[in-house]
């Protein structure tokens, strides 16, 4: 082995090719009586070791008898460090660069070439990207494999052929849904863009586009009919899609869309959720080009498409799309990674606009692709606890649940179903002392109390230990507030309001998809809102302030994203529907607030890029955190060397009441390939050195981790 080499260059799909042909060949045909070894004789392997310094291939000879099955993507076994480890092979040559004898691969795992030229290179770029091993994402990107699903899969494909990713199901597919690309049809004739945009996927075009989607109940019209015919064009040309959502019940909406639009058997899921087998058996249909499109969670903007044309997300603010496991990459970069390299199109989707996508916008890397919204084509929006209000009602204009908020859901009620949005889920999540009004936190951890049930003792939520009794810090007072109103108080109190009315509560645990069209009331915390057949007469938006106030970054962007998400869960104004925001300061105007009323999504990410820019902070700018032992963030920090604005380092406690330290690193754009590899340069010295302690580096934090 070779402890003093580069990177390998991963061979081009058409040398890969040629490898594979000729090990067909040799495997149906004999051996020369003068072939004494492989033509390629040396094997390149990524060994799973994870360390940072030796995070770059390795070199082992081919046995002979593995010639045909050491190819470059299969799976393999090594020799590494005394002990047998996995690896990939990345690619064969001729000659070593290493001067002394190379151990030999131990074992091929699996023939499958599960690593692909082109996922190998996008593996490697999203490691330098994040300052991360290529080990590491490699794991997020090839599924462990399933003996049993390649074997099932292999049988089912011997008792009938495959189907062709050119022609199957195409015949469904045309009598099932109108050509989407034809003008004025589907969901994209609405959009003045939409067709042109249609039409570039489908002629071998890489259009990138920015999408604010209008809401809409006509699920003819709604968003996941839209991906599904943006799909469907560009596999009539010929290419494939890889389509990308937070959650299961995104993906549930998006297959049903898919199979409509597509007809059954062309496209698969690929979520955690499915299970092993399942979800081999998915990733080995892409492998093997029985499928060309692929619908999942954020591991499936990984699936090796062949031909790949589109690359589409949706719900860029949601945090499901950021990874969190080391090097903890996001969709939306992995995906752009992919669409520069493979020449695909681009689609970014919401009803809301992220900042990092509105800087795409601005930098015009994405073209945005919207529609003029109409009032009355929206919901109408309420602000309650306005002067009116006050003067009407008095001090139940601001209550929970406030008088504007009572009056609409009542009438609501007469006709269909209406959603309560909650911030928080439990019982009472957040508590303050009674006199003072301060957060109650815990004696022990200094934790957030709560609340599980009625008559319950306050709990810390980080150690879990009672507040018994418990004693202000600031005024020594004995007696508890409610801070914040979870979901199931909020369940009782509307029980009790709305007597006789069927109460339904959504969140964590208890995901409900879908309620019909008969009046309910549906509580729900933000991301768990079901869908209502033919949209909710009336939306309440509770304890918003718990939302706007939340010391964070990305505090308005994220406000936003949640209650618009709920909004086009909502009928239009046209068809009586009506949302209600409650909980808001009335000392002065709210941008966020004032961005739902005009359904205005794009000015708030207009006004918060700017914002940013004025203050250097991402995504304006290049920056990581590093968070971990006093010593060990020290240490890190001498490694990236000078060049680098430092922030820090202060005292972060944990949830469970230790405390460590985080430094933050900052520098331009332009300058952030290079603080990425001095950052992973100052891992792999003190993995070299082994020092002690651990560091978490995370380029380009979330809003919340700053």
């Amino acid at each position: 082995m070779d402890d003093e080499r580069g990177a390998a260059q991963a061979p081009s799909e058409h040398q890969l090719a040629l490898l594979h042909a000729a090990a067909a060949t040799r495997r149906t045909t004999a051996r020369a009586t003068s072939y004494d070894g492989p033509e390629l004789p040396v094997a390149q392997v990524a060994v799973d070791v994870g360390l940072p310094h030796l995070d770059r291939p390795f070199e082992y000879a081919v046995p002979v008898d593995l010639d045909d099955t050491a190819l470059p993507g299969a799976r393999v076994k090594v020799r590494f460090a005394g002990k047998d480890v996995s690896g990939f092979v990345l690619a064969r040559v001729r000659e070593a660069e290493h001067v002394g004898k190379l151990t030999d691969i131990r074992r091929v795992v699996s023939p499958e070439a599960a690593l692909t030229p082109a996922i190998a290179r996008l593996c490697r770029e999203v490691a330098d990207r994040y300052a991360g091993t290529f080990s590491d994402v490699v794991r997020l990107a090839v599924p462990a494999r399933h003996a049993a699903a390649e074997k099932a899969l292999d049988a089912k494909v011997e008792g009938a052929d495959a189907p062709s990713p050119d022609n199957g199901g195409e015949e469904h597919a045309a009598s099932a849904a109108p050509d989407p690309t034809s003008p004025g049809t589907g969901a994209w004739g609405r959009y003045p863009a939409g067709p042109a945009f249609l039409h570039r996927l489908g002629s071998g075009g890489a259009p990138a586009a920015a999408w604010l989607a209008a809401p809409t109940t006509d699920p003819v019209l709604d968003w996941p009919t839209a991906m599904a015919q943006a799909a469907r064009a560009t596999l009539d040309g010929g290419r494939g899609a890889v389509l990308v959502v937070p959650d299961h019940r995104d993906v549930d909406r998006l297959d049903e869309a898919l199979t409509e639009q597509l007809g059954p058997g062309r496209h698969v899921r690929l979520t955690a959720s499915q299970g092993p087998q399942a979800r081999y058996t998915a990733f080995l249909k892409l492998l093997r080009r029985h499928v060309r499109c692929v619908v999942g969670t954020r591991a499936a903007a990984f699936a090796p498409v062949a031909d790949l044309g589109l690359v589409a997300w949706w719900d860029d603010g949601d945090d499901l799309l950021g990874e969190p496991r080391a090097p903890y990459p996001h969709v939306r970069e992995v995906l752009r990674l992919r669409a520069d390299h493979e020449g695909a199109g681009l689609l970014s989707g919401g009803f809301a606009r992220s900042v990092a996508i509105q800087q795409w916008v601005q930098q015009g890397a994405l073209q945005s692709v919207d529609l003029p919204v109409r009032r009355a084509a929206v919901p109408r929006v309420i602000v309650a606890g306005d002067e009116r209000d006050v003067e009407r009602s008095g001090a139940a204009a601001r209550a929970h649940l406030p008088s504007a908020a009572w009056r609409a859901a009542h009438e609501a009620l007469q006709h269909g179903p209406v959603l309560v949005q909650v911030p928080r889920r439990g019982y009472l999540p957040s508590l303050r002392c009674d006199t003072c009004r301060d957060p109650a936190r815990c004696a022990v951890c200094h934790g957030p109390l709560a609340l599980t049930g009625s008559g319950q003792t306050p709990v810390c939520r980080w150690c879990g230990v009672p507040a018994t009794p418990f004693d202000c810090p600031n005024c020594h007072s004995h007696r508890l507030r409610a801070g914040v109103v979870g979901a199931r108080r909020t369940a009782e109190e509307l029980g009790r309001a709305f007597p006789g009315v069927p109460v339904v509560r959504s969140g964590a645990g208890e995901v409900v998809a879908h309620v019909s069209s008969s009046p309910a009331l549906v509580i729900a915390t933000p991301g768990a809102e079901p869908v209502a057949a033919q949209g909710y007469r009336a939306t309440l938006l509770l304890d918003a302030w718990a939302l706007v106030d939340r010391p964070v970054l990305s505090a308005g962007e994220e406000t936003l994203r949640r209650w618009c998400a709920a909004a086009a869960l909502t009928r239009s104004h046209d068809d009586d529907g009506v949302v209600v925001v409650c909980g808001v300061r009335d000392d002065e105007p709210l941008p966020v607030v004032q961005a739902l009323v005009r359904w205005a999504p794009g000015w708030l990410a207009e006004r918060e890029l700017a914002e940013r820019e004025a203050l250097a902070l991402p995504p304006a700018v290049w920056m990581a955190g590093l968070t971990g032992d006093a010593p060990a963030v020290a240490s890190t920090d001498r490694g990236v060397g000078d060049g680098f604005e430092r922030i820090g380092p202060l005292a972060h406690p944990e949830r469970d009441g230790t405390v460590q330290e985080r430094l933050l690193l900052r520098t331009s754009l332009e300058d952030g390939p290079r603080a990425a590899a001095a950052l992973h340069a100052a891992r792999a010295g003190r993995s070299a050195r082994k020092e002690p302690g651990s560091v978490t580096v995370r380029v380009d934090p979330a809003g919340d981790l700053l």
